[in-house]
């Protein structure tokens, strides 16, 4: 244990005497996690649009008038040419045009129905299903109104007939702000980019300078040495995460609804998991370019597959699957449950068995691995 000490003493000097270290470790993460949140979002707001009404008439303008007022949408042009509609949308200049044709509102009153044409640019399908739903929503709830107004009934005839009311409410988020569910995430993503680049580029940093050799022949046992590295970064990483949810709290003001220690229990097993990753791949390069690469190409992948862009239960089966052996996956869900939901241990315990199990068999593949190389 006092060998242990030593070597962590050691550790901490070498952190704090590398003067470009400190900055990474504790300012460029906070700036990430301010910066990440406020823009990684899948809100659509200010949708452009364009309008060619070609009607109008008291109800083309009063269509127009809901879009204009709605907070989603913002009217960028209008004209009587769906021509020159389409040359901004295919510019990319607008998002969404809405035309109203000639004869609207005759054929609203003769035939008691009457078209308008969508059209979206959906090269974003995900942009696109969500205006389309805006558009559709908008439309439907001024359709009953107009309705009423051109045939002279009354608004509540059509509470007359027995209906299905639905009442909302949105559990865990209400106010169904996009930052309350991004900043967990983006916690997750820091201190996984702590763990796992600094782990692995301090082993890799021993073999270019040449140390590494001078310390395999101490009597220093292997275990001993690997604690030594990899226990400041744990320590790091678990400040890092602290650090980041009081950020989170005074900034965002996310809610934390569930046991703090229990975040911090299972961020504990995480890191050990990414701790474990980067040792491993330490052992598999020679300069700290190299671990970069390697590091940088499974961080791409766990984070697209970690379900915080897209939902992992939409993903094709075989991304499910291999979503078993991403340890960010588990811990996002983790974090969110428990800051968010308010969940205990017992809701979390299969993530929680699963990234034990992770954590040591990638922990023993990291030490096999390196004493084979020593």
């Amino acid at each position: 244990m006092r060998t242990i000490l030593f070597l962590l003493q050691k550790e901490f000097l070498q952190i704090k005497r590398n003067k470009s270290m400190l900055p990474i470790i504790f300012v460029i993460p906070i700036i990430q996690l301010i910066i990440l949140v406020n823009a990684a979002t899948l809100e659509l707001k200010h949708i452009n649009m364009y309008i060619v009404d070609k009607e109008l008439s008291t109800t083309s303008r009063q269509i127009v008038s809901k879009f204009k007022a709605s907070p989603f949408f913002a009217v960028k042009s209008s004209s009587f040419s769906l021509s020159e509609a389409m040359n901004d949308l295919k510019r990319d200049k607008v998002d969404v045009i809405i035309h109203i044709p000639a004869g609207f509102e005759r054929n609203l009153v003769r035939n008691n129905k009457a078209k308008v044409q969508v059209i979206i640019n959906s090269i974003n399908g995900t942009v696109g299903g969500i205006a389309n739903a805006y558009v559709s929503s908008i439309i439907a709830e001024y359709n009953k109104k107009v309705i009423a107004d051109l045939v002279s009934v009354t608004p509540n005839a059509f509470s007359a007939t027995p209906s299905i009311t639905v009442t909302s409410s949105f559990w865990y988020n209400p106010q169904l702000n996009y930052k309350t569910f991004m900043v967990p995430a983006v916690l997750v993503f820091l201190v996984t980019l702590i763990g796992m680049f600094l782990s692995a580029l301090n082993l890799v940093r021993e073999k270019e300078l040449g140390t590494i050799e001078q310390i395999n022949v101490t009597p220093i046992k292997k275990y001993q040495f690997i604690a030594g590295k990899l226990i400041p970064f744990w320590v790091i990483a678990l400040f890092e995460l602290a650090f980041g949810l009081t950020v989170g709290k005074l900034i965002f003001d996310i809610p934390m609804v569930g046991s703090i220690p229990l975040v911090f229990g299972v961020a504990a097993v995480y890191l050990l998991v990414v701790l474990g990753i980067g040792l491993f791949i330490s052992t598999l390069v020679d300069t700290q370019q190299q671990a970069m690469f390697i590091a940088f190409f499974f961080m791409l992948i766990f984070i697209l597959m970690s379900g915080v862009f897209t939902s992992a239960e939409c993903m094709p089966e075989w991304a499910q699957q291999l979503n078993h052996i991403n340890p960010i996956f588990y811990f996002i869900r983790v974090i969110r449950m428990i800051l968010l939901k308010g969940s205990g241990f017992k809701d979390i315990v299969n993530e929680f068995v699963a990234l034990s199990v992770y954590a040591c068999f990638v922990l023993s593949l990291a030490i096999w691995r390196y004493r084979k190389v020593a």
